[in-house]
């Protein structure tokens, strides 16, 4: 079964996206408020992007980031600007569980091999963003003229375990993942793969699980999750706006 993480991203300490329930009531932009939400709503884990990080090449939303952390009882899993030790260290002082690293590992792959040292397999993940099977960095700003599949592999020769990938022009559009490119790349680099974005609803969840024997175990879920796309949120919008009981713990 995929672990479906929900996505919040942030900018200038507010959530890009806001939830919107069926009746038009749009959920605050307060990151805090949306990480409870998702917990609420029994989210096993979080990923958090901070763009202005990706953009500045440092972390910017670092208090934001430590007040979920502190807020809610799951792994938070956070990117955005992750290029040098010092930067990965910031974040897991934040109390994050996993750091996502990507420009790093190209630009300098000796300080993400000592990030990969420091702090283990399991808490480093490489961030492999992608147009036309062509790796962008720099926050999607600067081609790198490598392919996803060698970034995986040089990756995986390190040590690395897991990647997080991203179509980058499924994503922007919303329309549904490139299914035959993930299980291509999987097939290819027989790794822990993470997928992020271009999720349009149930269907194209239920169909990238077939692919778990290849080894994508998880799925980074935003604007679907924010539109409702799945059936189970109207249920989940109506609890949230009568205040019913929930099993999750905030």
């Amino acid at each position: 079964m995929l672990l479906v993480i929900p996505s919040i991203e942030l900018r200038r300490g507010k959530c890009l996206q806001r939830v919107q329930s069926p009746n038009g009531y749009v959920y605050s932009d307060d990151p805090i408020e949306s990480a409870k939400l998702w917990r609420k709503e029994n989210a096993k884990s979080l990923y958090i992007a901070d763009i202005d990080g990706a953009i500045e090449g440092k972390m910017v939303n670092v208090d934001s980031v430590r007040t979920i952390v502190e807020t809610v009882d799951i792994p938070i899993m956070f990117g955005g600007g992750l290029r040098t030790f010092d930067e990965v260290k910031k974040a897991f002082d934040a109390g994050v569980y996993t750091a996502i690293i990507g420009t790093m590992f190209i630009h300098n792959p000796d300080e993400a091999k000592r990030v990969l040292d420091a702090y283990g397999q399991s808490k480093i993940v490489i961030a492999i963003d992608a147009r036309d099977g062509m790796v962008e960095i720099r926050g999607r700003r600067e081609h790198s003229h490598l392919t996803a599949v060698s970034v995986a592999l040089n990756a995986k020769a390190m040590g690395f375990r897991r990647i997080m990938y991203t179509d980058i022009a499924r994503h922007d559009s919303g329309t549904g993942p490139n299914f035959t490119s993930i299980e291509s790349l999987a097939r290819a680099i027989g790794m822990k793969i993470t997928v992020a974005g271009g999720l349009s609803g149930l269907d194209d969840l239920l169909k990238l699980q077939d692919l778990e024997p290849l080894g994508v175990d998880s799925v980074v879920i935003g604007r679907a999750l924010y539109e409702n796309r799945f059936s189970c949120q109207g249920l989940w919008r109506m609890c949230e706006m009568a205040d019913y009981p929930y099993t999750a713990k905030v």
